[in-house]
């Protein structure tokens, strides 16, 4: 889980950034899907889902995302915060558009 603040600087760079982390992520074995929003002030939150601890820490470290963990520290978050959890269960409801 990334939560993160964004800072005044420039979105357009940014959310070019953020659409190649989540392609490179989605090529990346044990990767298994994301879940992002982020709110009018800033404030974002990123859920990845990948297969085994293993994964996880071979994505912290690949070398493009080390790029963008860089420069996202030094241009685009006033903090951020990551958290690794396991998933025990997950379940929820989904209603079908009515039309």
């Amino acid at each position: 889980m990334f939560t993160s603040q964004r800072t005044d600087s420039e979105h357009q760079p940014y959310a070019e950034m953020a659409d190649a982390m989540v392609a490179l992520a989605e090529q990346q074995s044990g990767f298994l899907g994301a879940e992002s929003t982020r709110g009018s002030d800033g404030l974002g939150i990123t859920v990845s889902y990948w297969q085994s601890e293993e994964d996880i820490r071979r994505w912290k470290a690949h070398s493009d995302h080390l790029i963008a963990q860089r420069i996202g520290a030094e241009r685009w978050y006033a903090h951020y915060q990551v958290r690794v959890a396991k998933v025990e269960r997950a379940y929820g409801i989904q209603h079908g558009s009515a039309g």
